[in-house]
């Protein structure tokens, strides 16, 4: 027998500086699941939204970058444990997103949040593994250590909604640079989503900066944008890359290419995913110390 409620359908709105506004444009767009059943309306970002997510993503760069690799380690295990918490919801997300069934959802979100804790144990690794001392003529050392590369774009995959998106996301994180992310443009509520869990962390705002929209309209600012950085092409078409990379040079952009896939086959985002991302936007720093002045504070640049 029906209690008489009025359904409460969810506000999607995207994820900037730590806060939800709407798009600047007051643009949206309809949302439907597999079979074409109306999910929700998701915000449709302009470049004025694109702007606004570089600009919070630049000033929280600082303070994300110069926090010690421990520090992040145990705030992305802290966002692991919130999406712990709301698997249920995201279950729900991606099984409509995807059309999945709730088994085959669960054991995608279950994956996602292991991905992620997976990055959150290489944040106080990685400087060792692509660091190290190198061999000089001379009474010196000379030191190679990994920085942050700064202010990157993720364009999210268009079709794992959820574990494709934290594969490409996290790891750009837990090497230090902060993140404009371009959700899929058909599936966009898990990556929203995500905002939610993000904003009740420990991240702080600014760090991750979710918008959704069409991925080419949304990107193309990004790309030529001077304060970015860097760019994660995997959720652009291969004639949309194309035009990216070509406005990603005017300012010597890291480009991160998506590996090849066969025309029929969809990305294996459960493989094991290596170290390529962690390293794909981080640069080297070399010092120069003189090995006869170990004891004095200070280093050689």
């Amino acid at each position: 027998m029906s209690d008489g409620r009025l359904s409460v359908f969810k506000t999607y709105k995207l994820y900037v500086g730590g806060k939800f506004p709407r798009s600047e444009s007051g643009r949206v767009y309809e949302v439907t699941d597999s079979k074409g059943k109306w999910l929700a309306n998701a915000p449709q970002s302009s470049r004025k939204d694109a702007r606004d997510a570089v600009v919070a993503a630049r000033k929280a760069f600082g303070g994300w970058s110069g926090a010690t690799a421990y520090n992040r380690g145990q705030i992305l295990y802290r966002v692991a444990e919130m999406l712990e918490g709301r698997r249920d919801q995201f279950v729900r997300e991606v099984a409509e997103a995807e059309g999945l069934s709730k088994s085959k959802a669960a054991a995608v979100v279950d994956a996602a949040v292991d991905r992620w804790v997976w990055y959150a144990g290489w944040t106080d690794k990685i400087a060792q593994v692509v660091g190290g001392a190198n061999p000089v003529a001379g009474p010196y050392l000379n030191l190679s250590t990994p920085e942050p590369t700064g202010v990157v774009t993720v364009l999210a995959p268009q079709e794992s909604s959820f574990l494709g998106l934290v594969s490409v996301l996290a790891p750009v994180i837990a090497a230090g640079n902060t993140a404009v992310v371009v959700a899929s443009a058909r599936s966009p509520l898990p990556a929203l989503s995500l905002g939610e869990v993000l904003a009740t962390s420990d991240l702080p705002g600014g760090v991750v900066n979710i918008l959704s929209g069409k991925t080419a309209e949304i990107a193309a600012p990004l790309a030529s944008h001077q304060d970015v950085n860097g760019i994660d092409l995997t959720g652009a078409g291969a004639e949309l890359a194309k035009e990216l990379e070509i406005a990603a040079a005017d300012n010597l952009k890291r480009v991160s290419r998506p590996e090849a896939v066969d025309a029929d086959t969809e990305a294996d985002w459960t493989a094991d995913p290596g170290t390529r991302r962690l390293t794909a936007f981080l640069e080297t720093k070399t010092v120069w110390h003189p090995t006869g002045a170990l004891g004095v504070s200070g280093s050689s640049y």
